[in-house]
């Protein structure tokens, strides 16, 4: 019988004839569907070329529960569902035809059927569909839950039972994913993740640290997206750390601050296996990197003592102010039994910290405190005042903190986080709900941007030149803040005014009363200084210089007093990575763009091809062949590099070799879990991830590969993506110093003696795309920066390898 009879005549039959195994099972399993049934493949038959001469299709429910023959009967057995049944269909390979033919058939069933409203319920009629998978798939990333996931995809096909699987196989698909996303492992899953995203964008940036048993602690990111922030608004950076964020517990560090919106945004993100100087010590100095050096002004974080001393070394200029809100908390925790009904304790100790603008005035209150409270020999409160230039408005009014205090949008953000993430998802999974996140804080800027486009500002005086000034060049949220120090300039009267030959001052009070200011005003420069400080510390004009410029004919914002962070232009410019090369946020844009011009047009063809049979045969063709053509394209278009990389001359691939031979024991060993022994202070950061499939080297492993610094060789080929790397001591021999995170380069440091490098723990490795390096520390201490370099560029033609 021919396949193409069989939609007549859905009952099989002796002889029937079948052009595949495949043919014959969807023919049976079609015939299941409408009996009630389930099908089984059983047994099967194969020849020494591998073809299948023979297979029996069953009902599920042939055979019989197997008795359990344990000593010990178990408390929970599941229900049996065999009986037995002989329902089945075999098929046969003949040779002549090459083509599969009934062997033989029984139809009768011991069992009820099942009815067809649970028809699709049954094993063999549940499969979850390439496109279903993908929506599935889509779904988890959002944030779906999987009963949420199957509800939707069941609203979207009419119901349940035409969604063609059930909610288990759902489950079991996605974790089926998952399982399949960690088939290298944790560590060689996250690389891959990095690598993916670098190939993406190649401004991405990462690096991890191993220790020395070559296991990873510490891990650092920034995608391109970061970068440009932190180009624009890393003046200012909040820096905190939380946990529960993984199932690791590790503590998760982000580096925060905002836009001209005083939105949040994220510069860079870090999974810490601890939180010793150490590991601060290379957050910071890889942020720094990933930087290309640019220091922030200020840093906000908590009273950490690890974080301030590696704040103190990797960062000696930027201002480091502590968090008023873990002040305070902490105060709870040291004085809290000080603290009594009806006590000034609390009232005195925050007026300290946010509202006495004279140090005179807080030391004369500070010192008040303390001897009525008897607290002068209390060691937390010493040590809090000795560090009060970190802390206390009068002497952090002249800082540039954009107007922080706290560490607020790290705690906002860490909420925010911990919504999205759970404590058992692995390293992949962290890293896509954490993208989630940072998703999420971009898509409130490019509404806060619509938005600021879209809306006229509200202008209270719409005759006042200066105020429409601001409101064309300052954002909403800054002009708002602007526009009520306008108001509070109405309010301000001039107590008096000494006029010098340059300089003028002036004495300013609110007319209902409050504290006196003095602003002097410049006659040759037009700059005014005022002593509330508002404009150095939080980058907007105060009311009373305001006034002044008000009294002395000033009718728009001078240039000098408006800062670009806070303006509608604030993103205007380039930015460019440690590399030289402009950061481009979203390199994908035009592939969206286009995606948006297809994606109407197919659906449109598709809406209109399922109207008939006829019609749909004729769509299905026309996307098949147009499939091939662009599968076919792609295809051309990606082996070129394959191709620049085969022209590479025997020397080229040799090297090549050698740095591809480093990286397997990384992700063999794997990440160092927490509590999991003691771990090494001496450590290895290092960024890149493995090939997934390592070339088979043509050198030998137990020879050690020696660069010499008086025979620099070049390594210089068209495309070569990235390349895995293994940190080895025995691999390097030392001929030079050079500096790394905090130095030059080329910079050259003293020699070394080769007895000593065997006392080394650890190597500290660091890999991009343009290049690789290997980075090991001094003997003058353990965690010194100095160290070897061997470096592997190859954007340059004319590229050294110096070790």
């Amino acid at each position: 019988m021919d396949c193409s009879k069989l939609a007549e005549n859905g009952t099989p039959e002796l002889g029937m004839e079948f052009n595949s195994e495949e043919d014959a099972y969807k023919f049976y399993n079609k015939y299941a569907f409408k009996m009630g049934f389930s099908v089984r493949k059983d047994y099967l038959n194969k020849d020494k070329d591998g073809v299948t001469t023979s297979r029996r299709y069953s009902c599920c429910k042939e055979g019989v529960k197997r008795k359990y023959e344990g000593d010990v009967m178990p408390k929970r057995t599941r229900a049996p569902t065999k009986t037995g049944c002989g329902a089945k269909m075999v098929i046969v390979l003949f040779r002549g035809t090459m083509k599969y033919h009934v062997h033989d058939l029984v139809l009768e069933h011991n069992h009820e059927l099942h009815i067809a409203q649970c028809a699709h319920m049954m094993p063999s009629q549940r499969k979850v569909s390439v496109a279903q998978g993908f929506q599935a798939e889509i779904s988890e990333d959002a944030g779906l839950s999987l009963k949420q996931s199957h509800e939707l995809m069941g609203t979207e096909a009419g119901g349940m039972g035409n969604v063609g699987y059930t909610r288990d196989d759902l489950k079991r698909y996605l974790r089926t994913r998952r399982e399949r996303s960690l088939k290298y492992g944790e560590a060689g899953s996250m690389l891959n993740y990095f690598q993916e995203q670098t190939l993406e964008n190649p401004s991405f940036f990462h690096a991890v640290q191993l220790d020395c048993e070559e296991q990873i602690t510490n891990i650092f990111w920034a995608d391109a997206g970061m970068l440009i922030d932190y180009n624009f608004f890393g003046d200012v950076v909040t820096f905190d750390t939380t946990y529960k964020t993984n199932k690791e517990y590790r503590p998760l560090g982000v580096f925060v601050g905002f836009n001209q919106h005083r939105q949040i945004v994220i510069f860079g993100a870090a999974l810490m296996y601890d939180e010793t100087i150490d590991s601060f010590k290379w957050v910071f100095g890889t942020f720094l990197e990933a930087m290309c050096g640019k220091h922030p002004n200020t840093i906000l974080t908590d009273q950490d003592h690890a974080m301030a001393a590696a704040l103190s070394i990797f960062m000696p200029e930027t201002f480091h102010g502590l968090c008023t809100f873990h002040i305070r908390r902490n105060f709870m925790k040291h004085l809290g039994n000080h603290y009594k009904e009806n006590s000034d304790f609390p009232y005195m100790f925050g007026a300290c910290m946010y509202e006495f603008e004279e140090v005179e005035q807080f030391n004369r209150v500070w010192e008040a405190m303390v001897k009525k409270h008897n607290l002068k020999n209390n060691e937390w409160l010493s040590g809090l005042y000795k560090i009060r230039d970190k802390w206390a408005r009068c002497m952090m009014k002249e800082r540039w903190t954009a107007g922080m205090r706290s560490t607020q949008l790290s705690e906002s953000l860490n909420a925010a986080i911990k919504n999205h993430l759970k404590l058992d998802h692995d390293l992949v999974q962290f890293f896509r709900h954490f993208n989630r996140v940072v998703d999420e804080k971009r898509n409130n800027e490019l509404i806060a941007e619509y938005e600021m486009r879209q809306k006229l500002p509200m202008v209270g005086l719409r005759q006042t030149p200066m105020l429409v000034h601001a409101s064309e060049t300052y954002s909403p949220t800054v002009f708002v803040a602007f526009q009520n120090e306008y108001g509070e300039s109405t309010a301000m009267v001039i107590l008096r005014q000494q006029d010098a030959a340059m300089f003028v001052e002036f004495a300013v009070m609110r007319y209902d009363g409050g504290p006196e200011r003095t602003i002097v005003f410049n006659r040759n420069d037009l700059s005014v200084r005022c002593s509330y400080k508002k404009y150095e510390n939080e980058g907007i004009l105060c009311g009373h210089a305001l006034k002044v410029f008000d009294t002395v004919g000033i009718k728009i914002i001078p240039p000098e007093y408006i800062k670009r962070r806070w303006t509608k232009r604030a993103r205007a410019g380039d930015c460019f990575d440690r590399r030289g090369q402009e950061v481009v946020a979203d390199p994908k844009v035009m592939i969206s763009t286009r995606y948006r011009e297809l994606a109407p047009a197919m659906i449109k063809v598709a809406t209109r091809a399922a109207m008939s049979e006829d019609t749909c045969k004729v769509a299905i063709t026309v996307i098949s062949d147009l499939s091939k053509r662009v599968e076919l394209l792609l295809s051309e278009s990606e082996e070129q590099p394959l191709q620049n990389q085969k022209n590479l001359n025997m020397e080229e691939r040799d090297k090549i070799e050698i740095v591809n031979e480093m990286g397997e024991a990384v992700v063999a060993r794997g990440i160092k879990k927490r509590g999991g022994g003691k771990k090494s202070r001496v450590m290895r950061s290092w960024v890149d991830k493995f090939d997934r499939v390592k070339r088979k080297s043509r050198l030998s492993r137990t020879t050690q590969t020696t660069v010499s610094d008086s025979e620099p060789t070049s390594v210089s080929f068209e495309e070569y993506m990235f390349m895995g790397c293994r940190s080895s001591t025995d691999s390097v021999s030392t001929h030079s110093m050079s500096q790394t995170v905090n130095g030059p380069p080329n910079a050259v440091a003293p020699d070394i003696d080769e007895s000593q490098t065997e006392e080394r723990g650890a190597i500290s490795t660091h890999c991009d795309v343009d290049a690789y390096h290997v980075f090991a520390p001094s003997p003058q201490g353990r965690n010194n920066t100095q160290g070897l370099q061997l470096r592997v560029d190859v954007t340059s033609p004319q590229n050294e390898v110096d070790e």
